[in-house]
């Protein structure tokens, strides 16, 4: 049967961890590479990866390939799973514009795996991947070189709206291209898949331009250091600050890794003018005036490690925050990180500087994703067949399929899936296919590998109910503990200690007192200290740690 076949791997309901997949006749096009972050409750976990298990299964199957990987744009949710994800799969072309290939290839370059994304410019001729020809549309975003992509394909063309807005004064003059998307439509578009994630808010999203001259006047009226953070990637808003700082005679200095190699980046590409001599290093901080300075620091969303945070609470080795300066957060919170954020606000706060961020002012951020008005904008220049709203909550998901049926498309043209769920598009229809089950797929704060769940529920379960440690001589002639077992707990009372102890070990010595004989199976002898342990517990103190026992053979 003539059909295509769509699959999101990431990027519905939760947000972030953008992926999708376009299947035909065993070709398979994926769009983005993103990541997600971790909260409060993934302990010990830093990112979270798409679960790629249905796909590494579809390319073992015989005449099934990956013909390529297209990416919308530069954030962390679009392309950062990049370097974990490229090494589990076979070689094949990864394109995208200008901006989001230096900014992915420099990912790769940090992970050291082979720099492979193709670099293409608006404007240049249209990509035949296997059967999908790709076609790269300028939009506006809070990154340049954001695009819409247009996917023509032998059932019919869809149009992949990621992560935009229509701002019709960018700071960098770059706007979306209208006439694009027009010729687009007229070819014919089967399905719109659109960002929804400013569905519930009403009206149209303010330009980024409207910001120059909050920041003007508040850098203005900084009497010590102005300090802004943002993501790293959001240059336009960077660009904004440092152009205030050059009307006020103001240093610039990138604080913070990710933020310095992307300055670097967009300062080679030329998307941004930062004159030689404004640019000072973390080092040189010293030698200015506090208020000389304009501080670009890396850490919006209150990461634990990173430059505002050490600034925050004193650890920074070049910066001190004081009373005269101004922190800006110009951005919002991603969700899950709110509490983190509030964290790191409270402790600039309590150094006795003014914090400004979006809670109290909405004049130093504004979204970078299209508001209801703009969302019902592109669904009648598009003019689809039926539209099925990405990257946002189910919440979002709800309210942009309110604003489609103001579109006047009836409840069958509005397709509403799970990460997950397969869409089966043929010429005349759309309906749902399997349900792929996509598990947790976490990076480890430290190492940065990827871990398994069960390592996230021991974490939990060691945060909510301690640790005990049991180590136990047991005789290899008769599996008989010897003398008295050491029993070393953690996080549980003195109480609850004293009764573990002193229950536990005659529990542990009658449990194993009934065997006979020389021990065949160590494996088994730990077990059932475990078993036993974790049963005595919970009879004693109504706690469920976790239980580890160590057996020393005698």
């Amino acid at each position: 049967m003539n059909q295509l076949s769509f699959i999101p791997l990431g990027g519905i309901g939760d947000v972030t961890k953008n992926m999708y997949l376009y299947e035909y006749q065993g070709q398979i096009l994926i769009v983005d590479c993103g990541l997600g972050f971790a909260d409060e409750t993934m302990l010990g976990v830093e990112l979270l990866l798409p679960d790629i298990s249905y796909l590494l299964k579809r390319i073992r199957s015989a005449n099934v390939k990956i013909i390529g990987m297209v990416l919308t744009h530069g954030h962390e949710d679009h392309m950062g799973a990049l370097p974990f994800i490229l090494p589990r799969l076979p070689n094949f072309p990864i394109f995208t514009t200008p901006l989001t290939a230096a900014l992915s290839n420099e990912k790769l370059k940090e992970f050291g795996v082979l720099g492979r994304v193709q670099s293409i410019a608006f404007g240049e001729n249209d990509i035949q991947l296997g059967a999908f020809k790709i076609s790269f549309i300028r939009v506006t975003h809070s990154v340049p070189d954001s695009s819409n992509i247009f996917i023509k394909t032998p059932i019919g063309n869809f149009y992949h709206a990621s992560d935009f807005k229509f701002d019709l004064t960018p700071f960098d003059g770059k706007k979306t291209d209208f006439a694009k998307i027009t010729a687009a439509s007229k070819e014919g578009i089967m399905c719109l898949m659109s960002d929804c994630l400013g569905a519930e808010r009403e009206g149209h999203t303010p330009s980024e331009r409207i910001l120059s001259e909050n920041i003007e006047q508040e850098m203005r009226e900084t009497q010590g250091k102005f300090i802004l953070t943002t993501y790293s990637s959001n240059i336009s808003r960077l660009n904004q600050a440092i152009h205030a700082a050059k009307k006020q005679n103001r240093k610039v200095c990138f604080v913070g890794r990710s933020l310095v190699k992307v300055s670097k980046i967009a300062q080679k590409l030329g998307y941004m003018k930062l004159e030689k001599d404004m640019e000072i290093e973390a080092k040189d901080i010293k030698n200015c005036n506090d208020k000389e300075l304009l501080l670009l620091v890396a850490g919006s969303q209150g990461q634990q490690n990173s430059a505002l945070a050490r600034i925050a609470n004193g650890e920074h080795r070049e910066i001190r925050i004081s009373p005269l300066d101004v922190v800006v957060f110009s951005a919002d919170p991603i969700p899950g990180n709110e509490l983190s954020i509030n964290s790191l606000i409270d402790s600039i706060a309590k150094k006795g500087t003014r914090v400004v961020y979006s809670k109290i002012s909405d004049d130093f951020h504004v979204s970078g994703h299209a508001s209801s008005e703009d969302l019902m904008l592109m669904m009648s220049i598009t003019n689809p067949k039926k539209v099925l709203p990405i990257g946002g909550t189910y919440s979002q998901m709800v309210a942009y399929k309110n604003l489609a049926r103001k579109q006047g498309f009836s409840d069958d043209k509005i397709l509403l899936i799970e990460n997950g769920q397969e869409m089966i598009f043929s010429k005349d229809k759309a309906i749902l296919g399997k349900k792929i089950e996509l598990g947790n797929i976490y990076v480890d704060e430290i190492s940065e590998e990827v871990i398994d769940h069960f390592v996230i529920r021991d974490r939990q379960q060691i945060s909510k109910e301690g640790v005990v440690i049991i180590m136990a001589e047991v005789s290899a002639a008769n599996g008989q503990i010897v003398g008295k077992p050491n029993i070393i707990t953690r996080g549980l009372s003195h109480q609850e200690q004293a009764i573990i102890n002193k229950k536990l070990t005659k529990e542990l010595e009658s449990a194993l007192s009934r065997r006979l004989g020389r021990v065949a199976d160590w494996v088994y002898i730990r077990k059932r200290i475990g078993e036993v342990a974790e049963d005595g517990i919970f009879k004693s103190v109504h706690r469920r740690p976790l239980v580890l026992p160590v057996v020393i053979e005698v």
